[in-house]
């Protein structure tokens, strides 16, 4: 059961009369960090969109994927912008189960993100949560809690895991990549998935309805191709195959069930 809307946890001055992506998202996933107004506006969602849920999930398992693959190629050091509230399968739980020394520091602009987070992590002396707003790349590097975790004289993992469809062309997610790339060491690396248009005209106009509904949030979402999404890493980072392709084509787990989704995701080295 999710929790109330009258718990202790909520921080001070959230609006909780208004849907907010990462805890709409945490309730598909089927975390409890979410308001009634969250639960509704997925439940809205989900009616216009019968797979959405099926969606989340398999995004989800690309993250983890990925936090697998780069942990193998010897990433110890993780920045997940976008992070979102915490649910299982956290990046600091993928990656400290092999190595458990790696760093992590989670971003996310809504500070129920942030303080469930920190209230998750606080045992855990190599991981934190810090809030920034993506669209402002210096604020968050040169956060004083962010450079006491990770040393960018050494490469670091850089995770942009469904967040960068809610960053409209006049924000420039490019130039957004392209500063923080510019903070890293050749070696490092940049994960991200993104919402793409749908395949069929029926799903495609179960999109649209889902994408007015966002329209109501502070946080409306644009679909981009694959084409655009690797235009977006090009400045910084070398795409690695197997390229831009669907979530459930990126490197998939030998039993996992490929389901063709609208979400996109690619991983690039810094050059």
């Amino acid at each position: 059961m999710a929790v109330t809307e009258s718990s202790a946890w909520v921080p001070e001055g959230v609006d909780i009369t208004v849907p907010n992506a990462s805890r709409v998202y945490d309730f598909a996933l089927g975390g409890v960090h979410n308001f009634r107004v969250d639960r509704d506006f997925f439940t809205h969602a989900e009616q216009a969109m019968p797979q959405l849920r099926l969606l989340a999930q398999a995004n989800r398992s690309f993250l983890g994927r990925a936090v697998r693959w780069l942990t193998e190629a010897g990433m110890r050091q993780f920045l997940d912008l976008g992070s979102g509230i915490p649910t299982l399968g956290n990046v600091h739980e993928v990656a400290q189960e092999t190595h458990p020394g790696t760093r992590v520091v989670y971003v996310d602009i809504d500070p129920v993100a942030v303080e469930q987070s920190n209230s998750l992590l606080s045992a855990n002396r190599y991981a934190t949560a810090i809030r920034g707003d993506l669209r402002d790349p210096q604020a968050i590097l040169r956060d004083p809690r962010l450079l006491e975790f990770l040393d960018f004289s050494e490469p670091v993992a850089v995770l942009m895991v469904a967040v960068l469809h809610f960053i409209p062309d006049r924000d420039d997610p490019r130039s957004i990549i392209r500063e923080f790339g510019g903070a890293l060491m050749p070696g490092s690396y940049l994960a991200l998935s993104h919402g793409t248009l749908e395949s069929t005209p029926e799903g495609r106009a179960q999109q649209e309805t889902v994408r007015k509904l966002y329209e109501q949030t502070p946080t409306p979402f644009v679909v981009r191709d694959p084409e655009q999404v690797a235009a977006l890493i090009e400045d910084c980072f070398d795409l690695l195959p197997p390229g831009v392709v669907s979530v459930d084509q990126w490197r998939p787990d030998p039993e996992d069930d490929e389901l063709p989704q609208p979400v996109l995701a690619a991983v690039g080295r810094r050059r």
